[in-house]
């Protein structure tokens, strides 16, 4: 008897630890990502009068990140197909920066490019419609 209950307190200590370590990582990548991106936003600042297409994509992605933190931190749910639209965003981000180069080298690349984007869309695509067919966001998962 007295063993039960001491091994349902320490479980609980235990849960409880690894939820208080759980909430202090999150804490410290979202303090990451808002550093990083105001920390970018001024160097896009110094540099030029004006952001350009990359600039703003690299924002995006430091949005869908701060979201996907956000939303963890109200749902205790992380949100996969946010870490597919940061792929999408990092894939056409380095599309622009690069099309020279990938184009010049082998327009193979840019169909590889394009095809990862539709793969992506399509993965978005069918965990939003499972999301919806199946309910999941009464599930909490951690």
């Amino acid at each position: 008897m007295f063993s039960e209950t001491v091994k349902i307190k320490i479980d609980q200590l235990g849960g409880y630890f690894i939820e208080m370590v759980h909430l202090v990582g999150l804490f410290v990548i979202g303090a990451t990502v808002v550093w990083s991106a105001i920390s970018e936003y001024l160097l896009i600042m110094q540099q030029s009068n004006f952001a350009s297409l990359k600039d703003i994509l690299l924002m995006f992605i430091y949005l869908e990140l701060g979201a996907m933190i956000g939303i963890y931190f109200k749902t205790h749910r992380l949100p996969v197909v946010f870490l597919i639209f940061i792929a999408i965003t990092a894939i056409t981000r380095f599309m622009v920066i690069d099309m020279k180069f990938l184009v010049a080298n082998d327009s193979v690349n840019l169909i590889i490019m394009v095809s990862a984007i539709l793969i992506l869309t399509m993965a978005a695509a069918i965990l939003r419609y499972s999301e919806k067919e199946y309910d999941t966001k009464n599930e909490c998962l951690h």
